[in-house]
């Protein structure tokens, strides 16, 4: 049975802009991460990229936010391994040390003629409008969009890699985490709101921004990309339900052919369905095995129904949510 494979993102807008040819330079630094930074960076690059065509972009501005996106992370070559590769909570230590990557690669950057008009998405991906952000606590009319833009991106796949989703089932809980930073707090919600108010009256009153972490415009454009993809992976998985169907429906004219071979009387009428039989089986397929094999393929088709009916909701579930 060969195997089902999704593409997580699609590849297709960054190859009509034909990147891997005018980008060659830039994409090399990506050489010096490591392969997960690596990943992590031309993900957010392909997002992106996508993006910026929902934000009806100019072509130049997208790929120069592309290049950005690339880019973004170029820093964390500097960041020790033990914290870049940790896999628990950083220590608030730790954490001072892995911000620092913003500036080194702004650094980086600046120091090359190639990378320096680039830098923005180095220095501006951990900003948020809420001011809330780093390295310089910039608030929304100081953060350029490029650095907005990179933000989202960047926080859909860092929450998407560490889930370990292989589909875009439940998507849209990763998709609620990022409705709430781009909700401002003074529109927040929630039962231990009266709590806190207790809490503080006793101390005073910070204002409260109007923006979230996040731009929800960009955000609406990122929901349209991870539709698009969740259409692409229901359209995978009905392919491959149709490859399923075709071989059991194969399968199941060698199963009469056998029972019809095993009830013949003549060697002759036995030959003729043994050698139907050897004209129907596939590599790896034997008189001795193919029930086996035709059992697999049903399993297999009952698991590809149940995904796609998830993927359908999912889709409902992502189009009624507000941002």
């Amino acid at each position: 049975m060969k195997e089902q494979k999704i593409d997580f993102y699609s590849k297709t807008n960054l190859r009509s802009y034909n990147l891997n040819n005018s980008m060659r330079y830039q994409l090399g630094m990506l050489d010096r991460l490591d392969n997960f930074t690596r990943q992590h960076s031309e993900n957010v690059a392909n997002l992106t990229c996508r993006i910026c065509e929902y934000l009806n972009a100019p072509t130049k501005f997208t790929v120069y936010c592309t290049i950005c996106a690339y880019l973004h992370d170029i820093g964390k070559q500097f960041i020790p391994a033990n914290i870049l590769q940790k896999q628990s909570s950083l220590t608030d230590e730790e954490f001072e040390v892995m911000k620092t990557h913003t500036t080194i690669g702004y650094n980086i950057c600046m120091k090359d003629l190639e990378l320096r008009p680039y830098a923005a998405g180095t220095i501006y991906h951990h900003e948020a409008l809420d001011g809330s952000g780093y390295p310089n606590g910039l608030t929304k009319k100081d953060i350029p969009i490029e650095g907005q833009i990179i933000r989202v991106a960047d926080e859909f796949d860092a929450i998407v890699s560490k889930r370990q989703y292989k589909s875009h089932i439940d998507i849209s809980e990763t998709l609620k985490i990022l409705i709430d930073d781009a909700t401002p707090q003074s529109k927040k919600t929630s039962s231990s709101d009266a709590l806190q108010i207790l809490a503080n009256e006793a101390k005073p009153s910070i204002p409260k921004s109007k923006y979230g972490k996040i731009n929800p415009k960009i955000l609406k454009a990122l929901f349209k990309v991870i539709i698009d993809d969740t259409e692409y992976e229901k359209y995978c998985v009905s392919s491959y339900i149709e490859y399923l169907d075709e071989n059991i429906e194969r399968l199941l004219q060698i199963n009469k052919y056998f029972e019809k071979m095993q009830n013949s009387k003549s060697d002759k009428d036995k030959t003729y369905y043994e050698n139907g039989i050897s004209m129907l089986l596939r590599e790896g397929e034997t008189i001795a095995n193919f029930k086996t094999v035709l059992e697999e393929y049903k399993q297999a088709k009952i698991v590809r129904l149940d995904i796609l009916n998830k993927l359908d909701s999912e889709i409902k579930k992502i189009k009624k949510m507000k941002i």
